[in-house]
Protein backbone atom coordinates (compact mmCIF):
# COMPACT_ATOMS: atom_id res chain seq x y z
CA UNK A 1 0.00 0.00 0.00
CA UNK A 2 1.47 3.39 -0.97
CA UNK A 3 2.20 6.05 1.60
CA UNK A 4 -0.43 8.36 0.07
CA UNK A 5 -3.22 5.87 0.74
CA UNK A 6 -2.06 5.34 4.31
CA UNK A 7 -2.03 9.08 4.89
CA UNK A 8 -5.57 9.45 3.50
CA UNK A 9 -6.89 6.77 5.92
CA UNK A 10 -5.47 8.37 9.02
CA UNK A 11 -7.97 10.22 11.26
CA UNK A 12 -8.40 13.89 10.59
CA UNK A 13 -8.13 14.84 14.24
CA UNK A 14 -4.81 13.08 14.45
CA UNK A 15 -3.67 15.08 11.48
CA UNK A 16 -4.75 18.26 13.22
CA UNK A 17 -2.62 17.41 16.24
CA UNK A 18 0.55 16.22 14.53
CA UNK A 19 0.75 16.29 10.75
CA UNK A 20 2.95 13.55 9.37
CA UNK A 21 5.99 14.16 7.30
CA UNK A 22 4.74 12.40 4.16
CA UNK A 23 1.79 14.79 4.03
CA UNK A 24 4.11 17.78 3.89
CA UNK A 25 6.54 16.26 1.38
CA UNK A 26 3.94 14.92 -1.03
CA UNK A 27 3.06 17.62 -3.53
CA UNK A 28 -0.28 15.95 -4.41
CA UNK A 29 -1.56 16.25 -0.82
CA UNK A 30 -0.01 19.57 -0.02
CA UNK A 31 -3.33 21.39 -0.40
CA UNK A 32 -4.62 19.44 2.66
CA UNK A 33 -2.03 21.12 4.83
CA UNK A 34 -3.46 24.46 3.86
CA UNK A 35 -7.03 23.33 4.77
CA UNK A 36 -6.12 21.76 8.13
CA UNK A 37 -6.18 25.00 10.22
CA UNK A 38 -9.58 25.87 8.81
CA UNK A 39 -10.99 22.42 9.53
CA UNK A 40 -9.55 22.52 13.03
CA UNK A 41 -11.18 25.92 13.70
CA UNK A 42 -14.55 24.70 12.40
CA UNK A 43 -14.35 21.60 14.63
CA UNK A 44 -13.50 23.63 17.69
CA UNK A 45 -16.37 26.06 16.96
CA UNK A 46 -18.78 23.17 16.57
CA UNK A 47 -17.63 21.57 19.82
CA UNK A 48 -17.87 24.85 21.74
CA UNK A 49 -21.37 25.51 20.36
CA UNK A 50 -22.45 22.01 21.38
CA UNK A 51 -21.08 22.47 24.90
CA UNK A 52 -23.03 25.71 25.33
CA UNK A 53 -26.26 23.99 24.30
CA UNK A 54 -25.82 21.11 26.77
CA UNK A 55 -23.33 18.96 25.03
CA UNK A 56 -25.63 17.83 22.19
CA UNK A 57 -25.40 18.92 18.62
CA UNK A 58 -28.36 19.88 16.43
CA UNK A 59 -28.67 16.41 15.06
CA UNK A 60 -28.76 14.87 18.54
CA UNK A 61 -31.44 17.37 19.68
CA UNK A 62 -33.65 16.46 16.76
CA UNK A 63 -33.28 12.77 17.49
CA UNK A 64 -34.14 13.22 21.26
CA UNK A 65 -37.16 15.53 20.74
CA UNK A 66 -39.68 12.79 21.56
CA UNK A 67 -37.87 12.12 24.83
CA UNK A 68 -38.14 15.78 25.83
CA UNK A 69 -41.85 15.78 25.02
CA UNK A 70 -42.37 12.67 27.14
CA UNK A 71 -40.58 14.31 30.08
CA UNK A 72 -42.66 17.47 29.67
CA UNK A 73 -45.89 15.46 29.57
CA UNK A 74 -44.94 13.53 32.70
CA UNK A 75 -44.20 16.81 34.46
CA UNK A 76 -47.60 18.25 33.50
CA UNK A 77 -49.38 15.07 34.65
CA UNK A 78 -47.66 15.24 38.04
CA UNK A 79 -48.60 18.89 38.34
CA UNK A 80 -52.24 18.16 37.49
CA UNK A 81 -52.42 15.36 40.06
CA UNK A 82 -51.01 17.56 42.81
CA UNK A 83 -53.46 20.35 41.96
CA UNK A 84 -56.40 17.91 42.05
CA UNK A 85 -55.25 16.57 45.41
CA UNK A 86 -54.98 20.08 46.80
CA UNK A 87 -58.48 20.98 45.59
CA UNK A 88 -59.94 17.84 47.19
CA UNK A 89 -58.18 18.48 50.49
CA UNK A 90 -59.34 22.10 50.52
CA UNK A 91 -62.96 20.90 50.36
CA UNK A 92 -62.62 18.04 52.83
CA UNK A 93 -60.60 19.87 55.48
CA UNK A 94 -63.34 22.40 56.45
CA UNK A 95 -65.90 19.59 56.82
CA UNK A 96 -63.57 17.62 59.09
CA UNK A 97 -62.79 20.69 61.18
CA UNK A 98 -66.46 21.65 61.60
CA UNK A 99 -67.37 18.08 62.49
CA UNK A 100 -64.63 17.21 64.99
CA UNK A 101 -63.28 20.53 66.26
CA UNK A 102 -64.52 21.01 69.85
CA UNK A 103 -66.54 24.16 70.36
CA UNK A 104 -65.62 26.36 73.35
CA UNK A 105 -68.23 26.53 76.12
CA UNK A 106 -70.47 29.62 76.07
CA UNK A 107 -69.31 32.41 78.33
CA UNK A 108 -71.60 33.19 81.23
CA UNK A 109 -71.84 36.53 82.98
CA UNK A 110 -71.49 36.81 86.72
CA UNK A 111 -74.51 37.73 88.81
CA UNK A 112 -72.96 41.07 89.80
CA UNK A 113 -73.17 42.45 86.28
CA UNK A 114 -75.71 45.08 85.45
CA UNK A 115 -78.83 44.54 83.40
CA UNK A 116 -77.40 46.58 80.55
CA UNK A 117 -74.41 44.24 80.27
CA UNK A 118 -76.79 41.28 80.20
CA UNK A 119 -78.66 42.79 77.30
CA UNK A 120 -75.38 43.40 75.52
CA UNK A 121 -74.54 39.70 75.86
CA UNK A 122 -77.94 38.71 74.55
CA UNK A 123 -77.51 40.93 71.55
CA UNK A 124 -74.14 39.47 70.59
CA UNK A 125 -74.75 35.85 71.51
CA UNK A 126 -76.64 34.90 68.35
CA UNK A 127 -73.73 33.97 66.12
CA UNK A 128 -73.09 31.60 63.24
CA UNK A 129 -73.53 28.47 65.37
CA UNK A 130 -76.95 29.63 66.56
CA UNK A 131 -78.00 30.28 62.99
CA UNK A 132 -76.87 26.82 61.88
CA UNK A 133 -78.32 24.96 64.86
CA UNK A 134 -80.77 26.91 67.07
CA UNK A 135 -80.58 26.21 70.79
CA UNK A 136 -83.38 26.68 73.30
CA UNK A 137 -82.92 29.16 76.09
CA UNK A 138 -82.92 28.01 79.70
CA UNK A 139 -85.34 29.72 82.05
CA UNK A 140 -82.52 30.81 84.35
CA UNK A 141 -80.25 31.96 81.54
CA UNK A 142 -79.46 35.68 81.15
CA UNK A 143 -80.01 35.65 77.38
CA UNK A 144 -83.49 36.02 76.00
CA UNK A 145 -85.31 33.42 73.95
CA UNK A 146 -84.76 33.79 70.24
CA UNK A 147 -86.62 30.68 69.10
CA UNK A 148 -90.36 30.33 68.86
CA UNK A 149 -92.78 27.51 68.31
CA UNK A 150 -96.26 28.46 67.13
CA UNK A 151 -95.83 31.94 68.57
CA UNK A 152 -94.59 30.72 71.95
CA UNK A 153 -91.21 31.09 73.60
CA UNK A 154 -88.96 28.01 73.59
CA UNK A 155 -87.23 27.41 76.92
CA UNK A 156 -85.74 24.56 78.93
CA UNK A 157 -87.80 23.82 82.01
CA UNK A 158 -87.13 21.62 85.02
CA UNK A 159 -85.91 18.14 84.19
CA UNK A 160 -84.19 19.40 81.00
CA UNK A 161 -87.51 19.35 79.19
CA UNK A 162 -87.83 21.62 76.17
CA UNK A 163 -91.16 23.42 76.25
CA UNK A 164 -92.92 26.20 74.37
CA UNK A 165 -94.61 28.62 76.77
CA UNK A 166 -96.21 32.06 76.39
CA UNK A 167 -93.78 34.93 76.67
CA UNK A 168 -95.75 36.28 79.64
CA UNK A 169 -94.90 33.19 81.75
CA UNK A 170 -92.25 34.06 84.35
CA UNK A 171 -91.45 30.53 85.51
CA UNK A 172 -92.80 28.15 82.84
CA UNK A 173 -92.96 24.41 83.45
CA UNK A 174 -94.05 21.37 81.48
CA UNK A 175 -97.17 20.99 83.64
CA UNK A 176 -98.59 24.41 82.67
CA UNK A 177 -101.81 24.37 80.70
CA UNK A 178 -100.45 26.64 77.97
CA UNK A 179 -97.06 24.90 77.75
CA UNK A 180 -96.24 22.46 74.95
CA UNK A 181 -93.49 19.90 75.46
CA UNK A 182 -91.18 19.66 72.45
CA UNK A 183 -88.91 16.98 71.00
CA UNK A 184 -85.78 17.93 68.97
CA UNK A 185 -85.88 16.74 65.36
CA UNK A 186 -82.18 16.95 64.53
CA UNK A 187 -82.48 19.59 61.80
CA UNK A 188 -82.34 23.38 62.09
CA UNK A 189 -85.01 23.78 59.39
CA UNK A 190 -87.69 22.29 61.64
CA UNK A 191 -86.04 22.21 65.08
CA UNK A 192 -88.91 20.81 67.20
CA UNK A 193 -91.96 18.57 67.10
CA UNK A 194 -94.61 18.67 69.84
CA UNK A 195 -94.79 15.60 72.03
CA UNK A 196 -98.60 15.69 71.96
CA UNK A 197 -101.01 17.22 69.46
CA UNK A 198 -104.78 17.52 69.19
CA UNK A 199 -106.55 16.54 65.97
CA UNK A 200 -110.19 17.27 65.11
CA UNK A 201 -112.15 14.04 64.96
CA UNK A 202 -115.78 13.00 64.63
CA UNK A 203 -117.23 11.28 67.66
CA UNK A 204 -120.64 10.39 68.99
CA UNK A 205 -123.70 9.05 67.19
CA UNK A 206 -124.22 12.29 65.27
CA UNK A 207 -120.57 12.68 64.28
CA UNK A 208 -119.98 15.78 66.35
CA UNK A 209 -116.57 17.42 65.93
CA UNK A 210 -114.23 17.08 68.91
CA UNK A 211 -110.51 17.20 69.74
CA UNK A 212 -108.51 14.00 70.30
CA UNK A 213 -105.04 13.90 71.83
CA UNK A 214 -102.24 12.07 70.02
CA UNK A 215 -98.80 11.19 71.44
CA UNK A 216 -95.57 11.15 69.46
CA UNK A 217 -94.08 7.68 69.00
CA UNK A 218 -91.11 8.49 66.75
CA UNK A 219 -89.88 10.92 64.09
CA UNK A 220 -87.23 11.28 61.40
CA UNK A 221 -86.11 13.26 58.39
CA UNK A 222 -87.00 12.31 54.84
CA UNK A 223 -83.90 12.67 52.63
CA UNK A 224 -83.54 12.17 48.89
CA UNK A 225 -80.69 11.72 46.36
CA UNK A 226 -77.07 10.93 47.14
CA UNK A 227 -76.66 14.49 48.47
CA UNK A 228 -79.06 13.61 51.32
CA UNK A 229 -81.24 16.66 50.70
CA UNK A 230 -83.73 17.14 53.55
CA UNK A 231 -87.30 17.25 52.23
CA UNK A 232 -89.50 17.07 55.33
CA UNK A 233 -89.68 15.85 58.90
CA UNK A 234 -92.25 13.11 59.56
CA UNK A 235 -93.49 11.93 62.93
CA UNK A 236 -95.86 9.07 63.85
CA UNK A 237 -98.47 9.94 66.47
CA UNK A 238 -100.72 7.45 68.26
CA UNK A 239 -104.00 8.44 69.80
CA UNK A 240 -103.36 8.47 73.53
CA UNK A 241 -106.35 6.25 74.19
CA UNK A 242 -105.02 3.72 71.61
CA UNK A 243 -101.57 3.35 73.14
CA UNK A 244 -102.59 0.35 75.21
CA UNK A 245 -104.10 -1.27 72.10
CA UNK A 246 -100.89 -0.88 70.14
CA UNK A 247 -98.89 -2.06 73.14
CA UNK A 248 -100.98 -5.23 73.42
CA UNK A 249 -100.54 -6.06 69.72
CA UNK A 250 -96.76 -5.60 69.89
CA UNK A 251 -96.42 -7.74 73.01
CA UNK A 252 -98.57 -10.53 71.54
CA UNK A 253 -96.27 -10.57 68.52
CA UNK A 254 -93.43 -11.89 70.69
CA UNK A 255 -95.16 -13.47 73.70
CA UNK A 256 -98.97 -13.79 73.68
CA UNK A 257 -99.09 -14.69 77.39
CA UNK A 258 -97.02 -11.75 78.68
CA UNK A 259 -98.16 -8.36 79.95
CA UNK A 260 -94.73 -6.78 79.36
CA UNK A 261 -91.57 -7.85 77.58
CA UNK A 262 -88.27 -8.70 79.22
CA UNK A 263 -84.94 -7.46 77.77
CA UNK A 264 -84.38 -10.51 75.55
CA UNK A 265 -87.91 -10.33 74.14
CA UNK A 266 -87.55 -6.61 73.52
CA UNK A 267 -84.48 -7.23 71.37
CA UNK A 268 -86.40 -9.88 69.41
CA UNK A 269 -89.17 -7.37 68.78
CA UNK A 270 -86.67 -4.71 67.72
CA UNK A 271 -85.03 -7.07 65.24
CA UNK A 272 -88.40 -8.07 63.82
CA UNK A 273 -89.57 -4.46 63.39
CA UNK A 274 -86.34 -3.60 61.54
CA UNK A 275 -86.44 -6.69 59.32
CA UNK A 276 -87.72 -6.14 55.78
CA UNK A 277 -90.10 -9.15 55.75
CA UNK A 278 -91.14 -9.42 59.40
CA UNK A 279 -91.80 -5.69 59.78
CA UNK A 280 -94.33 -5.78 56.93
CA UNK A 281 -96.08 -8.79 58.46
CA UNK A 282 -96.28 -7.21 61.93
CA UNK A 283 -97.61 -3.87 60.77
CA UNK A 284 -100.02 -5.42 58.26
CA UNK A 285 -101.53 -7.53 61.05
CA UNK A 286 -101.94 -4.39 63.19
CA UNK A 287 -103.31 -2.22 60.37
CA UNK A 288 -105.76 -4.90 59.19
CA UNK A 289 -107.78 -4.72 62.45
CA UNK A 290 -111.05 -2.83 62.67
CA UNK A 291 -113.16 -1.30 65.42
CA UNK A 292 -112.02 -0.84 69.03
CA UNK A 293 -109.16 -3.28 68.47
CA UNK A 294 -107.55 -0.99 65.86
CA UNK A 295 -105.18 1.79 67.01
CA UNK A 296 -105.79 5.25 65.59
CA UNK A 297 -102.67 6.91 64.22
CA UNK A 298 -101.52 10.01 62.35
CA UNK A 299 -98.46 11.17 60.46
CA UNK A 300 -97.37 14.78 61.00
CA UNK A 301 -95.31 16.07 58.04
CA UNK A 302 -93.52 19.44 58.06
CA UNK A 303 -91.51 20.50 54.95
CA UNK A 304 -87.90 21.54 55.60
CA UNK A 305 -87.94 23.85 52.58
CA UNK A 306 -90.54 25.34 50.29
CA UNK A 307 -92.25 22.67 48.22
CA UNK A 308 -95.69 22.00 46.75
CA UNK A 309 -98.42 19.46 47.23
CA UNK A 310 -97.84 17.91 43.80
CA UNK A 311 -94.27 17.00 44.73
CA UNK A 312 -95.44 15.32 47.95
CA UNK A 313 -98.30 13.63 46.13
CA UNK A 314 -95.97 12.21 43.45
CA UNK A 315 -93.71 10.74 46.13
CA UNK A 316 -96.60 8.98 47.86
CA UNK A 317 -98.07 7.75 44.58
CA UNK A 318 -94.75 6.27 43.45
CA UNK A 319 -94.31 4.59 46.81
CA UNK A 320 -97.79 3.04 46.73
CA UNK A 321 -97.27 1.86 43.13
CA UNK A 322 -94.00 0.16 44.08
CA UNK A 323 -95.69 -1.61 47.01
CA UNK A 324 -98.54 -2.91 44.83
CA UNK A 325 -96.04 -4.12 42.21
CA UNK A 326 -94.12 -5.92 44.94
CA UNK A 327 -97.31 -7.65 46.13
CA UNK A 328 -98.08 -8.78 42.58
CA UNK A 329 -94.54 -10.08 42.13
CA UNK A 330 -94.68 -12.06 45.38
CA UNK A 331 -98.05 -13.51 44.44
CA UNK A 332 -96.82 -14.60 41.01
CA UNK A 333 -93.77 -16.23 42.60
CA UNK A 334 -96.04 -18.07 45.03
CA UNK A 335 -98.25 -19.33 42.21
CA UNK A 336 -95.23 -20.62 40.27
CA UNK A 337 -93.90 -22.32 43.39
CA UNK A 338 -97.24 -24.00 44.05
CA UNK A 339 -97.43 -25.14 40.43
CA UNK A 340 -93.90 -26.57 40.60
CA UNK A 341 -94.68 -28.47 43.82
CA UNK A 342 -97.83 -29.99 42.35
CA UNK A 343 -96.03 -30.66 39.03
CA UNK A 344 -98.53 -28.68 37.02
CA UNK A 345 -98.08 -26.14 34.27
CA UNK A 346 -99.13 -22.63 35.33
CA UNK A 347 -100.59 -20.89 32.28
CA UNK A 348 -100.35 -17.07 32.16
CA UNK A 349 -103.59 -15.33 33.01
CA UNK A 350 -104.86 -12.30 31.05
CA UNK A 351 -105.52 -10.32 34.24
CA UNK A 352 -103.18 -10.31 37.23
CA UNK A 353 -105.28 -11.34 40.19
CA UNK A 354 -104.22 -9.63 43.41
CA UNK A 355 -105.61 -7.62 46.28
CA UNK A 356 -104.96 -4.36 44.44
CA UNK A 357 -106.13 -5.23 40.92
CA UNK A 358 -109.85 -4.49 41.28
CA UNK A 359 -111.55 -1.34 40.04
CA UNK A 360 -112.47 -0.05 43.49
CA UNK A 361 -108.82 0.26 44.47
CA UNK A 362 -108.11 2.28 41.32
CA UNK A 363 -110.96 4.66 42.20
CA UNK A 364 -109.65 4.94 45.76
CA UNK A 365 -106.21 5.91 44.45
CA UNK A 366 -107.82 8.61 42.31
CA UNK A 367 -109.53 9.96 45.42
CA UNK A 368 -106.19 9.97 47.23
CA UNK A 369 -104.57 11.85 44.36
CA UNK A 370 -107.44 14.34 44.34
CA UNK A 371 -106.79 15.29 47.97
CA UNK A 372 -103.75 17.37 46.97
CA UNK A 373 -104.59 18.53 43.45
CA UNK A 374 -104.82 22.26 43.01
CA UNK A 375 -103.43 22.99 46.47
CA UNK A 376 -100.37 24.88 45.21
CA UNK A 377 -97.41 25.54 47.45
CA UNK A 378 -96.57 23.94 50.78
CA UNK A 379 -94.24 26.48 52.46
CA UNK A 380 -91.48 25.60 54.87
CA UNK A 381 -92.89 25.06 58.37
CA UNK A 382 -96.46 24.30 57.26
CA UNK A 383 -98.06 21.15 58.71
CA UNK A 384 -99.69 18.29 56.81
CA UNK A 385 -101.54 15.61 58.79
CA UNK A 386 -102.42 12.15 57.46
CA UNK A 387 -104.79 10.39 59.86
CA UNK A 388 -106.03 6.80 60.03
CA UNK A 389 -109.05 6.00 62.17
CA UNK A 390 -110.25 2.69 63.61
CA UNK A 391 -111.96 1.79 60.30
CA UNK A 392 -108.88 2.44 58.18
CA UNK A 393 -110.21 5.68 56.67
CA UNK A 394 -107.41 8.00 55.59
CA UNK A 395 -107.91 11.70 56.27
CA UNK A 396 -105.77 14.68 55.23
CA UNK A 397 -105.54 17.97 57.10
CA UNK A 398 -103.45 21.10 56.46
CA UNK A 399 -102.26 23.83 58.80
CA UNK A 400 -100.54 26.78 57.03
CA UNK A 401 -97.76 28.66 58.74
CA UNK A 402 -98.79 32.00 57.26
CA UNK A 403 -102.12 33.36 56.13
CA UNK A 404 -102.90 32.92 52.44
CA UNK A 405 -105.91 33.04 50.15
CA UNK A 406 -108.85 31.59 52.03
CA UNK A 407 -106.63 30.18 54.80
CA UNK A 408 -105.81 31.60 58.21
CA UNK A 409 -102.41 31.15 59.80
CA UNK A 410 -102.40 28.22 62.23
CA UNK A 411 -105.95 27.13 61.43
CA UNK A 412 -106.38 23.43 60.58
CA UNK A 413 -108.43 22.77 57.44
CA UNK A 414 -109.62 19.38 56.23
CA UNK A 415 -108.58 18.40 52.69
CA UNK A 416 -110.71 15.27 52.41
CA UNK A 417 -110.63 11.54 53.07
CA UNK A 418 -110.28 8.15 51.37
CA UNK A 419 -112.50 5.41 52.78
CA UNK A 420 -110.72 2.41 51.24
CA UNK A 421 -108.48 1.10 54.04
CA UNK A 422 -105.98 -0.36 51.57
CA UNK A 423 -104.77 3.13 50.65
CA UNK A 424 -104.01 4.13 54.23
CA UNK A 425 -102.40 0.75 54.90
CA UNK A 426 -100.03 1.16 51.95
CA UNK A 427 -99.16 4.74 52.94
CA UNK A 428 -98.37 3.61 56.49
CA UNK A 429 -96.18 0.78 55.23
CA UNK A 430 -94.13 3.32 53.24
CA UNK A 431 -92.68 4.49 56.56
CA UNK A 432 -92.95 1.42 58.80
CA UNK A 433 -92.47 -1.85 56.89
CA UNK A 434 -90.49 -3.32 54.04
CA UNK A 435 -86.95 -3.11 52.80
CA UNK A 436 -86.90 0.44 51.43
CA UNK A 437 -88.85 2.87 53.59
CA UNK A 438 -89.24 6.60 52.97
CA UNK A 439 -87.16 7.45 56.04
CA UNK A 440 -85.02 4.83 57.73
CA UNK A 441 -84.31 7.32 60.51
CA UNK A 442 -88.03 7.68 61.20
CA UNK A 443 -88.54 3.90 61.26
CA UNK A 444 -85.72 3.42 63.79
CA UNK A 445 -87.16 6.17 65.97
CA UNK A 446 -90.63 4.57 65.81
CA UNK A 447 -89.12 1.20 66.73
CA UNK A 448 -87.44 2.83 69.75
CA UNK A 449 -90.80 4.27 70.75
CA UNK A 450 -92.44 0.86 70.41
CA UNK A 451 -89.78 -0.74 72.59
CA UNK A 452 -90.29 1.97 75.23
CA UNK A 453 -93.99 1.14 75.58
CA UNK A 454 -93.77 -2.67 75.60
CA UNK A 455 -91.49 -2.70 78.64
CA UNK A 456 -94.35 -1.43 80.80
CA UNK A 457 -97.45 -3.41 81.81
CA UNK A 458 -100.44 -3.25 79.51
CA UNK A 459 -102.81 -0.43 80.43
CA UNK A 460 -100.22 1.69 82.27
CA UNK A 461 -98.29 3.04 79.31
CA UNK A 462 -98.08 6.75 78.60
CA UNK A 463 -96.57 8.58 75.65
CA UNK A 464 -92.83 8.36 75.96
CA UNK A 465 -90.29 9.01 73.20
CA UNK A 466 -86.64 8.94 74.10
Amino acid sequence: MTPARLASRRPILRCLNSPSAPLRSNPQLRHLSRELPKLRADAEALLSKGSRRGGLGPTADEVSLHRAQALRRAQLVRRRNWLALGAALSMIAPMVLVRFWPMPPPMEKEGSETEGEMKGEEKGSKGVLDLLKPRPTQTDSPRRATEEFQGKQVVIAAGDKIIAAPASSKHPSASDVDAVELVPTGTSYVPYFPRTITIPTASGPEGAESEAEYTLLGLGIRKVSFLRVQVYVVGLYIRTSSLSTLQNHLINTVNPTASALIPGEKEDLRSALLDSEKSSQIWESILSRRGPDAPEMAFRIVPCRGTDFKHLQDGWMRGVASRTDEVRRKQSDLLRQQAAESKQIALPKPVDESEFSDESFGLAMKDFKGLFQGRGKAPKGSVILLTRDSQGVLGALYQPLKASKGEDAGKVSRLGEVKDERVSRLVWLLYLGGQNVSSEEARKSVVDGCISIVERPVGTVEGMVQ
